[in-house]
């Protein structure tokens, strides 16, 4: 199995933090069970042999607990600069393409500004259902939304994960480098047709974007 496609300019970040936290994830489960092991051969049950009491050892609790204590706080330092660039830091919106996205029982409905370039006016273009188009090599803002219940709007090779909740409005960015067709997921269980919650998200050149909102600016 190869490595999932990246195509975000802050996608390497988010795959160098999941490979840390594998590897330390991956050594502390490695260590646990073996000292598991260990201690189920150690004491196993044999004829002739009494049952001890034991109080329990207040040294080696102090140290299983502080130990991972001191991994997780390092991790907190280490993925702060991906997290703050990724969900904190976005891009100024006059350098960006700035749209809304609305999740609903099971579709996805992206809509753009129309002509007078603002939101929530009476030019805005609504796009078909499960159909997103951005630009490539630009950074895109969406305006995230849920029109009922609570929907996860995921496209892996972005990197890009972020749950809509009703009731408010999350900024999510991302800078795609390539373009190409990408599937839009729902992370989130949101009810019987939660399997077929899927989009397609179209990135091209600008120049087709704006002739494709064009095209539904005038039907």
């Amino acid at each position: 199995m190869g490595v999932l496609q990246n195509i975000s300019t802050f996608g390497a970040s988010v795959d160098n933090l999941y490979f840390v936290v594998l590897i330390i994830t991956g050594v502390a489960f490695i260590l646990v069970e073996g000292i598991l092991v260990y201690f189920l051969i150690k004491y196993r049950h044999r004829e002739g042999r009494r049952a001890e009491y034991t109080h329990g050892n207040q040294r080696i609790e102090i140290l299983w607990t502080v130990i991972p204590g001191l991994f997780l706080f390092g991790l907190a330092i280490f993925q702060y600069g991906a997290w703050t660039r990724i969900k904190i830091d976005l891009p100024p919106e006059e350098d960006s393409f700035v749209f809304t996205v609305e999740a609903k029982q099971f579709e996805w409905y992206a809509i753009y500004p129309g002509p007078d370039g603002a939101m929530g006016t009476d030019d805005d273009i609504e796009g078909p259902a499960n159909q997103i188009h951005v630009p490539v090599n630009k950074p895109v803002i969406i305006h995230l939304a849920s029109r009922d219940i609570l929907h996860s709007f995921f496209v892996p090779v972005l990197r890009v994960k972020q749950d809509a909740v009703p009731g408010t409005i999350i900024p999510i960015w991302f800078e795609a480098t390539q373009s190409g067709q990408h599937e839009i997921v729902c992370a989130e269980l949101c009810g019987l047709g939660h399997y077929r919650m899927r989009g397609q998200l179209f990135i091209e050149s600008e120049a087709d974007v704006e002739a494709w909102l064009a095209e539904l600016a005038a039907r």
